[in-house]
């Protein structure tokens, strides 16, 4: 479990995130992360969160963000708002580092999929966009469907897919969560692209 000031980084995606604030914090009203990207980095993959709001306030370098189709070019003092059910995606545009105040209410386990991606890519378990390999996907969306869909495909179309893929990939050694620091040796040598 993250606390307050804890800090994690992905070197295959160059990203650092600070907590500021966690669910324990907030009694599970509010997670506040401090994201810091490199240029030209990818934040995430287009996703969608079904019951969460996520707000993006620049605090330095260049934010694109793609919610619902609208394009938008953030700058240092500027807030982007994916509203919950919205498709989104976001990446720093800028030749310089970007750093946001990233904000998700309610927190949900937010926490617990940031450090799981946070950890996957630390020991290469992820693409260059810090994405996993399917079946990875496939375990981590299922348990956490409340918080985290992709933009494409359909999320009916998700559910059945992830459900039927999820069972493989925990027979195979997958697991939904992961604390920073903690991926044993036998899953480092799980196949990346599954």
């Amino acid at each position: 479990m993250v606390k307050r000031g804890d800090v994690l980084e992905n070197p295959n995606t160059g990203e650092r995130l600070e907590f500021l604030q966690t669910s324990e914090d907030t009694d599970g009203g509010l997670l506040q992360v401090m994201l810091t990207v490199k240029p030209s980095g990818i934040i995430a993959a287009p996703h969608i969160h079904p019951v969460q709001e996520e707000r993006l306030i620049v605090q330095s370098g260049t934010l694109r963000l793609v919610v619902n189709g609208e394009e938008s070019l953030l700058g240092s003092g500027q807030v982007g708002v994916a509203a919950r059910g919205l498709p989104h995606v976001l990446w720093n545009s800028g030749e310089d580092q970007l750093k946001l105040l990233v904000e998700f209410r309610p927190a949900l386990q937010m926490e617990d999929i940031l450090t799981s991606l946070f950890e996957l890519g630390r020991v290469g378990r992820t693409n260059q966009a810090g994405v996993p390999n399917l079946l990875q996907v496939a375990v981590m969306l299922r348990k956490h469907q409340h918080e985290l869909y992709l933009a494409k495909p359909s999320i009916n179309i998700q559910k059945i897919l992830f459900w039927s893929l999820a069972w493989l990939g925990q027979l195979l050694g997958y697991r939904a969560d992961y604390d920073y620091c903690s991926i044993p040796s036998e899953m480092k040598s799980l196949p990346v692209d599954a």
